[in-house]
């Protein structure tokens, strides 16, 4: 009955006829109307709009003339094969070739065909199970809605009062709702509206899975509100504020209270920020100590850790500790020798408190020198600093490479200067890095790391930094010549003269190359046993308890090249200028000429040099 009601509000342009096709169906008072009402507003209402394309029915020309009326199959057979083919592929709508408009301008004729009825009803049977599909698409599919509403437009004006025409509209409608207050939701979500105070985006989503439980959008919404609550806590972790975090947590625990992962992993990472901050503040405190008057803000620091930790935390109660012993004795103490851990769980290397005081810097008169070398300055450290015991060890580099991903000098260029016996000269050789040694073999864990360039090097002290939390950095000039005299103000490190058994691994006349060479400016009669760099540490320290700064190998420090000590910093600091090309190396070589390892001595080297004879060590500020 749905359907007679349906065709019978169709224009005449569904058929070829002389009424206007725009004019409108003249209805009796209590004829359907085909407009309905469905929940919410009525934008549906404006916009399921659909005209119904132009059919032409064909007419027999051998209909008998005299017959009765007869059914509209016999007199339009070809459309009723039209319109079933149409169904059967599909076509529902879309042109006057489709089954839908087919079968309305059948009916427009023969009110009373049966044929066309069921073929109609068939149709609209198959248009809903298309809506029903384009509605499943629609919650996150915006074409998916724009299909579900042109289905409605055509199963409105198809059949505006059938009971099931009316139940699509309904779910059309409730669609639309759902994707405005998702959408709402989503632009709340962007805007920080979480509703953590009630409102915003969480009652938005609530409120959609009230009309529709288990909707995938509004759930990856609520998704998206635990996130961002989580996130604060995270932001507020970071910034110490635990309470904060904590409160946030909370809250985002109730959003989705049966997924338990994220709120549970939130809380594993909170853990570890505050234990993170707690080391923070413990580290502030401790390098305060060092000051004069950091003791009272050493106290503030602990007394935010007491405000963060649960009662009894190890790090609060030695800090408390070293704040009483501070009050007496400081944090270090000249000669202490210790390590910081780093996080992938080793320890940094090993280093030792240089005593603060002053000296003076470059050559004396009547040295065999150079002008690079004065003039003789007098420079003062306020404090103390830590430097390497050693140099660094090819096996402490390789840890950097590895935990950092950072790819040397040599490694990228694919070339250094090796040693090469046959000629007894430094020469370019490809495949040389600083996994290698002097003459490009395979380098030992405890050798000096050669082959790396000034880049390299702070590159190397800036993942300490990272590692440890403290700051590594190479030495400055001052410093490593104040920690290589070691109090005294000799010609050479040992002194004045030959140098004695013991210090270091050195040019010498007794010294032999594997293939029986021997050094043309050497020191006489001295030999270390070495044609090559030594294992760190082989030889004797010096008076501050550091190895191999007269040899071994020589050392980048963190100066930029200047030709003299003209206006040279006196506080012991680095002198730099912006984007220096040439460096500084300091220190003897074991393959270093007797002039080249007094206190005094000096070179400018490229930043991005790499050899056999130079390496580094590193100095952290106290």
């Amino acid at each position: 009955m749905a359907l007679l009601l349906a065709w019978a509000l169709v224009a005449c342009s569904l058929v070829s006829c002389s009424r206007d096709a725009n004019a409108p169906v003249s209805r009796s008072s209590d004829a359907p109307t085909g407009l309905v009402t469905v929940s919410g507003d009525d934008r549906m209402a404006r916009t399921l709009t659909w005209q119904a394309p132009v059919v032409t029915l064909p007419v027999e020309p051998t209909a008998p003339k005299d017959a009765a009326v007869r059914a509209s199959v016999d007199r339009f057979p070809v459309a009723h094969k039209r319109a079933a083919a149409a169904l059967a592929d599909g076509q529902l709508y879309a042109d006057g070739a489709s089954a839908i408009p087919i079968y309305m301008a059948l009916l427009k004729q023969a009110p009373d065909d049966t044929v066309a009825q069921a073929g109609l009803q068939r149709a609209l049977t198959a248009l809903l199970a298309m809506g029903a599909t384009a509605l499943d698409a629609a919650d996150d599919d915006i074409a998916a809605l724009r299909d579900a509403h042109q289905i409605a437009a055509v199963a409105r004006t198809t059949a505006p009062t059938d009971k099931a025409v009316q139940d699509y509209l309904r779910q059309v409608d409730r669609a639309d709702q759902l994707w405005d207050l998702n959408r709402q939701a989503e632009e709340d979500i962007s805007a920080g509206r979480l509703g953590e105070s009630g409102g915003g985006a969480l009652a938005i989503l609530r409120s959609i899975l009230h009309l529709k439980p288990h909707q995938a959008r509004a759930l990856q919404g609520l998704a998206a509100v635990e996130s961002g609550m989580l996130r604060r806590a995270d932001a507020a972790g970071l910034r110490g504020d635990f309470i904060a975090a904590d409160r946030w947590i909370a809250m985002a625990a109730r959003v989705r209270p049966g997924s338990t992962t994220t709120v549970a992993d939130a809380r594993t990472r909170m853990a570890v920020m505050r234990s993170a901050r707690i080391e923070q503040l413990h580290d502030e405190g401790m390098r305060a100590l060092l000051q004069r008057t950091g003791i009272a803000f050493a106290r503030g620091k602990l007394a935010e850790i007491l405000r963060i930790a649960v009662p009894g935390d190890p790090v609060a109660a030695e800090l408390q500790q070293r704040i009483e012993l501070a009050a007496h004795y400081g944090l270090f103490r000249p000669g202490q020798s210790f390590t910081d851990g780093l996080k992938l769980g080793a320890r940094g290397p090993t280093l030792l408190v240089v005593p603060h005081g002053g000296f003076r810097m470059g050559a004396k008169d009547g040295e065999d020198d150079s002008d690079d070398e004065k003039p003789a300055h007098y420079v003062r450290f306020d404090r103390g600093y830590a430097m390497a015991r050693t140099e660094i060890t090819v096996d402490q580099f390789r840890e950097f490479v590895q935990s950092s991903g950072y790819r040397p000098t040599a490694t990228r260029r694919g070339y250094s200067m090796v040693y090469e016996e046959r000629s007894g000269n430094f020469v370019r050789r490809n495949g040389i890095d600083w996994q290698s040694t002097y003459d490009g073999a395979r380098a030992g864990d405890d050798l000096p790391v050669v082959h790396v360039s000034a880049r390299d090097a702070e590159a190397y002290a800036d993942w300490l930094s990272g590692q440890s939390g403290q700051h590594y950095r190479l030495p400055s000039e001052a410093e490593f010549e104040y920690a290589l005299r070691a109090g005294h103000s000799m010609i050479f490190p040992w002194g004045g003269g030959a140098p004695v058994a013991g210090a270091g691994n050195l040019t010498g006349s007794r010294d032999v190359s594997p293939g029986g060479r021997h050094w043309s400016d050497a020191f006489r009669g001295f030999g270390d046993g070495f044609w090559g760099p030594a294992p760190v540490g082989h030889f004797d320290a010096n008076a501050y308890g550091l190895h191999d700064l007269a040899g071994n190998v020589s050392e980048w420090v963190g100066d930029c090249w200047h030709d003299g000590y003209r206006r040279a910093p006196d506080d012991g600091a680095s002198w730099l200028n912006p984007g220096c090309q040439m460096r500084v190396v300091r220190g003897g070589s074991w393959a270093s000429a007797p002039s080249q390892t007094r206190s005094a001595w000096r070179a400018p080297v490229g930043a991005d040099t790499t050899n056999a004879r130079t390496g580094f060590r590193v100095v952290r500020q106290l």
